[in-house]
């Protein structure tokens, strides 16, 4: 993805739509806009592409609904319009996908989710089979629980470490998904010259290559007129934090204007549309990344039928093909995968911690529940966090 023809080449792609895409002014809802995004989205969709929508917006259709013209300033409140809202704008494209045949489901994130290692491989493997389920999944900060975000843009403290009007958390989703791309769509045509409004005419910049050149953006950013946007808690500086961070764990970003009807299947031809921000580094497939990542803190022990269910089958590992627990580790741990003689034969991430799988020696997967207690998953590994091969 260092160049913008690679982008045709992109199958995972995580978009992201900001306040001032989805509403008028941060109130009124863009209908058209909305639906010339969902549009291409299904068409993608239905083309072999994985697509994944980051959407904001639940605040300014919250006020909407409950009559307010100005945006909150009591975080009560504005919690109150994020929880009227969401509703609403999940249902406008719930219907929306579905009469053009595409399935869609709805996650809400907290920061606090993406921050757990437990909660975050449950969200990836979540994430991952709604894909395969040819679903697109439609991704929002939960505000009506979660207050950092509000509180600290009410207070003008919003850094990089927060969401910022969704535009981190699209990073975060595309780096764990391992997303050929993220495409952030804005009210301008990408990042510009000068602030809109401070020149005539500020000229569009196609392209940034790497970290050092997005740093050089946003120090630029910081020394003139802010960029932060009105209806939203985001803008360029944040959108441009939130690049940084994908293109860093080698994710391609484009930031393009949301008022293009096309712009996402411009950008996936190849098209010169908005600002393309190249990824620092290529970065390897998740399964290399299993493969060859730090030190595993333990292996499972499989018989024959388990080994040859995920050579041939590509299929998960279940309980019931588990003989042996070697080591100790937690869930989300790094392990290996042996046969009876000690032979590695693969690599994964573990969905329970060391005494669970011991308990769960040759069970069916519908007994965990009564011997743990709780299921947190069906398999041991899922397919998604496995790697076979020799070692």
């Amino acid at each position: 993805m260092s160049s913008r023809s690679a982008l045709a080449s992109a199958h995972r792609i995580v978009v992201k739509v900001g306040t001032h895409v989805v509403t008028h002014d941060g109130v009124d809802l863009a209908l058209g806009r909305m639906m010339d995004i969902i549009e291409s989205l299904a068409r993608l969709r239905r083309s072999g592409h994985e697509m994944v929508l980051v959407t904001s917006g639940a605040v300014g259709l919250g006020m909407r609904e409950l009559g307010l013209s100005e945006r909150p300033r009591s975080l009560g409140l504005r919690q109150a319009c994020a929880a009227v809202g969401q509703g609403h704008l999940m249902g406008i494209y719930t219907r929306a996908f579905a009469q053009i045949g595409v399935k869609t489901a709805q996650v809400l994130l907290t920061q606090e989710d993406l921050g757990d290692r437990d909660r975050a491989l449950c969200i990836r493997t979540t994430l991952m089979r709604l894909l395969e389920l040819g679903a697109v999944p439609i991704i929002n900060e939960n505000d009506s629980v979660s207050v950092r975000e509000l509180m600290e843009y009410q207070n003008g403290q919003g850094k990089g470490g927060v969401f910022g009007d969704n535009d981190m958390l699209s990073a975060i989703v595309a780096t764990a998904l391992d997303a050929d791309a993220l495409i952030m769509l804005t009210n301008v045509p990408g990042l510009l010259t000068a602030p809109p409004g401070s020149v005539p005419a500020p000229e569009r910049i196609p392209q940034l290559l790497g970290v050092a050149a997005v740093t050089e953006a946003m120090a630029q950013m910081q020394a003139g007129p802010s960029g932060k946007s009105s209806g939203g808690t985001g803008g360029m500086a944040s959108k441009l934090e939130a690049a940084r961070l994908a293109i860093s764990q080698g994710t391609a970003v484009v930031i393009a204007s949301g008022d293009d009807r096309r712009a996402v299947e411009q950008i996936l031809n190849g098209d010169d549309v908005g600002t393309f921000i190249a990824p620092e580094s290529e970065r390897p497939a998740r399964w290399r990344r299993i493969a060859v990542s730090g030190k595993h803190q333990g292996a499972l022990i499989i018989n024959e039928g388990a080994l040859r269910a995920l050579n041939d089958q590509k299929a998960s590992l279940l309980p019931i093909g588990v003989v042996g627990v070697d080591g100790e580790f937690e869930k989300g741990d790094l392990v290996e995968i042996r046969d009876g003689s000690g032979r590695v034969h693969g690599r994964g991430l573990v969905n329970y911690d060391a005494a669970a799988c011991r308990a769960l020696l040759g069970k069916q997967s519908d007994e965990i529940v009564s011997v743990l207690g709780f299921s947190s998953y069906d398999d041991l590994i899922t397919r998604d966090n496995l790697v076979m091969g020799n070692w």
